[in-house]
């Protein structure tokens, strides 16, 4: 997953929902209908900067900056900021022709040159998940003209197109982020998009205001020009229950991460939901294959098969969060396989034949398994409030009282963000099992997650600290193979190969889900990693 160290500290809680009450109310119907007015929206959790390399800094710089492409909901990319695209007979050079008379909210135009700064800017750690998408694969970036981008690669990347309509390839103004400093550029980057920051109150609220001049929507845009409202007030409010609330008061228009518990009412009090299953890494667990008790596949599998993970999602998430076999990506993700997901279903006796057969036959008398003296002990952090939600953390719960009854003693430690965000529990000495997703439009995440972590070429994203050069060919041809039947089947091996050595296994799909009041229409999901779009947002009552 994704992260950054934040630039300020996240303020959350008391003051997030103070904010529904202390922040300014909506104007009243009839002057929304005239001006467009404030559409009020409560997100669960508050990211460090507009932009950068976590899915939540992506939904917020997804209504600011432009990219290149969009995705449509067949996922296949569509115009944006690039009307068109080739690629060269080898797969080596795409050439992007952009649109016209663009221009940022700073009054600068976009170019060709621009758009190839920013590529460097990515490449030179400007955005991390930026880079490492390109890592292996960039060669330079080249402004044939005015409106003609060039993109030179070392290998084919055959879905580079589909990879740039992420958020984290959102194009800034080059004159900003040549001027200004680094902490104005996190908190207002400067786009060409549909809206600009115009406020940010740390713990409380991001307001966006409509950008008037918008000339460059999406192809899968709903409608052509500006935006229908004039303001967002974005909310930042933690729990899901007050988010609910203020949602069914009407104290907000519309909510992010709606609780499971509250889908069935919420649907049947008219407002509309919306459900999008990520594609990329759903939530996981990968195992520590570097040290401790899951160097041996035995205990690996053995862990797996100890888990009635199904059980676990379809009680705990009620029918709204899709259950997830496979560890390796989420089953909305192009090239998925599903001998992978069903690898490892609920048997303990199978997992009690193998922690015998590991050398774990003994237990003390609190039931745990031992091992010359060692208890079998496993330490499972994870990012509470920021990675895995309330739901998520249920789900945990269940795994490490289902996994004791095979002996396996489980210690779950919900790292606070602060922590989380600082690195916590990332080194291989610190943790047995790293809990997390990565979002992806393509299975080409799994380069990231599983490119060898070598001193010469260290890969941090690697969690499970598995190196493999049977399983980076695979992962290699699949990205750089044209045809998408070879390229899927390889993308299928990989996953095969990661599910046979209990690498890493499937918890749940992460969801990107919405909860709109019947007074507003318009709002959609952008279908590279569900993010809310409100551009086209109205209200109609």
């Amino acid at each position: 997953m994704p992260r950054h160290s934040p630039l300020a500290a996240l303020a959350l809680g008391a003051a997030a929902m103070m904010c529904l009450t202390s922040c300014a109310a909506a104007a009243s119907s009839a002057e929304q209908q005239a001006d467009g007015g404030t559409l009020v929206y409560a997100h669960q959790q508050e990211p460090p900067c507009v932009f950068g390399g976590w899915i939540e800094q992506a939904y917020l710089s997804y209504q600011v900056l432009d990219s290149l492409t969009s995705l449509d909901e067949n996922g296949n990319a569509v115009a944006w900021l690039a009307e068109s695209w080739t690629v060269s007979d080898d797969g080596l050079d795409w050439t992007f022709r952009l649109k016209h008379g663009v221009t940022f909210t700073d009054g600068s135009e976009l170019t060709a040159s621009v758009i190839a700064y920013n590529v460097e800017y990515w490449m030179a750690g400007g955005n991390s998940t930026a880079k490492v998408w390109l890592d292996g694969y960039y060669s330079s970036a080249e402004a044939i003209d005015e409106h003609t981008l060039a993109l030179h690669l070392d290998k084919p990347y055959p879905r580079l197109p589909e990879t740039l309509a992420q958020g984290y390839f959102g194009i800034q103004s080059q004159e900003a982020l040549e001027t200004r400093s680094d902490e104005q550029n996190c908190e207002q980057p400067i786009g060409s998009g549909a809206f600009t920051v115009a406020e940010w109150n740390r713990g409380q609220n991001i307001v966006l205001e409509r950008n008037d001049d918008y000339t460059s929507w999406p192809a899968n845009a709903q409608h052509e020009g500006p935006a229908l409202v004039k303001t967002v007030d974005w909310r930042f409010v933690p729990d899901g229950a007050t988010r609910a609330s203020a949602l069914k008061s009407e104290e907000v228009d519309a909510i992010y991460d709606v609780p499971s518990v509250e889908w069935e009412t919420l649907e049947q009090g008219g407002f509309g939901l919306y459900k999008y299953v990520t594609p990329g890494r759903p939530q996981q667990l990968a195992f520590n294959t570097a040290q401790g008790p899951f160097t041996d596949e035995r205990v690996r599998k053995a862990f797996a098969y100890s888990l009635d993970r199904e059980a676990l999602v379809e009680t705990i998430g009620l029918g709204v969060i899709p259950y997830e076999g496979n560890g390796a990506v989420s089953q909305a993700t192009p090239g998925y396989s599903q001998q992978a997901a069903e690898r490892y279903s609920y048997d303990p006796e199978k997992a009690n034949d193998l922690l015998d057969a590991a050398g774990w036959g003994e237990t003390n008398a609190d039931g745990f398994r031992v091992k010359d003296g060692q208890v079998l002990e496993v330490t499972l952090p994870y990012g509470a409030g920021t990675i895995i939600n309330a739901e998520g953390a249920s789900i945990l719960q269940g795994v490490a009282e289902q996994a004791k009854q095979v002996g396996f003693d489980v210690t779950l430690i919900p790292v606070p963000p602060s922590e989380h965000f600082a690195g916590a529990y990332t080194q291989r000495d610190e943790r047995d099992v790293a809990a997390g997703y990565w979002t992806s439009v393509t299975a080409g995440i799994l380069w990231i997650n599983w490119r060898a972590d070598t001193e010469e070429a260290p890969n941090g994203n690697n969690a499970a600290f598995y190196n493999s050069p049977e399983l980076e060919d695979l992962i290699l041809r699949a990205n750089s193979a044209t045809d998408i039947a070879e390229q899927n089947e390889l993308y299928q091996l990989a996953q095969e190969y990661i599910a046979e050595h209990a690498l890493s296994i499937g918890l749940y799909d992460r969801l990107s889900t919405l909860a709109v009041s019947p007074r507003v229409a318009g709002i959609w999901q952008e279908h590279s990693q569900g993010g809310p779009v409100f551009h086209d947002a109205h209200f109609v009552a």
